[in-house]
């Protein structure tokens, strides 16, 4: 009974200290959380700014170019609108590009495990072999995911901070947006967890290439004259993979969102569960310490009418 006690003692001990372990990852991931709200709402911004502007460059009135056009009659002028970039292009697809963003840690609940899921069941369904998709990912669990499941990662980035700056994901960003510039895929996705809240986050696949988002409609809001120096199409050249990547990168921001949200739920269930086992614990030993005391109770009393019948 001696040793039993003692158990439950340290067992007791222990869960406390775990308990306070976790209590305190909770409020750290609470910290990182808020922070990295903040970034994306600050992303949002820029996103939204940058948004409007290419969208007006691209379909405003004064995106279309007068063109000479020499016919029998002589020379006309022609108003037709130029197809900027290799990027607004949709092509036929024979290969598809996925990036796929996960933790580096663990202690995240079913974070990683939810994507991963609902990642391969995509595949599957929508792919007859592993060589019409090209995997890129950002987090140690997704690659050794896919290199478990047989799949080439054909570009990966590991220990990404709790709130990235675009300069850490800068390569493999630049890295995709060329690759299909290059022709080695067709479409482009990014596949991870949206946050939504402190307690929720939703699976998302958003195509991030070719843009095709572009409204027409948001150019004829309101009409501006912009100066092109040296001339618009260089710019485009420059603005718009920009915008890509921009895209792209608020997709990561946001992932690391809901990984410090998982992880903030995780901690606060894993405390909750280890102190309702120290209750239970401290029930169990109080329970046989009162056994124990009545067994020596009961020992005693009956030791001291054994001598008095003597």
């Amino acid at each position: 009974m001696t040793a039993s006690l003692n158990d439950l003692k340290k067992r007791i001990v222990s869960t406390k200290k775990t308990s306070q372990i976790t209590s305190a990852m909770q409020m750290v991931s609470a910290a990182k959380l808020a922070k990295s709200e903040q970034a994306v709402r600050h992303y949002q911004d820029y996103a939204q700014k940058i948004r409007e502007v290419v969208t007006h460059l691209l379909y405003a009135n004064h995106n279309k170019e007068v063109v000479e056009e020499t016919t029998e009659e002589g020379v006309e002028e022609v108003t037709s609108f130029i197809d900027y970039h290799d990027l607004l292009i949709e092509r036929p697809v024979q290969k598809t590009g996925y990036l796929v963003i996960s933790s580096d840690q663990g202690l995240a609940g079913s974070y990683n495990s939810s994507i991963f899921q609902s990642t391969r069941e995509m595949l599957e369904l929508d792919h007859q072999s592993k060589d019409e998709y090209v995997i890129l990912t950002i987090g140690d669990a997704a690659s050794r995911f896919f290199k478990k499941m047989g799949v080439e990662v054909r570009l990966e980035i590991n220990d990404v901070s709790d709130i990235p700056t675009f300069e850490e994901v800068r390569k493999i960003v630049s890295s995709a947006v060329q690759m299909f510039r290059d022709g080695e895929f067709d479409e482009f996705y990014v596949c991870y967890n949206h946050h939504v809240n402190a307690l929720l986050s939703n699976y998302r696949v958003e195509k991030m290439l070719p843009i095709i988002d572009l409204d027409e409609e948001e150019a004829k809001e309101y009409e501006l004259d912009y100066i092109f120096e040296p001339n618009k199409e260089i710019i485009m050249d420059i603005l718009l993979p920009q915008y890509a990547e921009s895209l792209i990168y608020g997709a990561i921001i946001d992932a690391k969102s809901a990984e410090h949200a998982s992880r903030m739920t995780a901690m606060r269930s894993a405390t909750d569960n280890a102190k309702e086992l120290i209750s239970n614990l401290t029930q169990d030993l109080n329970q046989r310490r009162q056994a124990q005391i009545t067994q020596e109770i009961t020992e005693i009393v009956g030791g001291a009418a054994a001598l008095e019948e003597h």
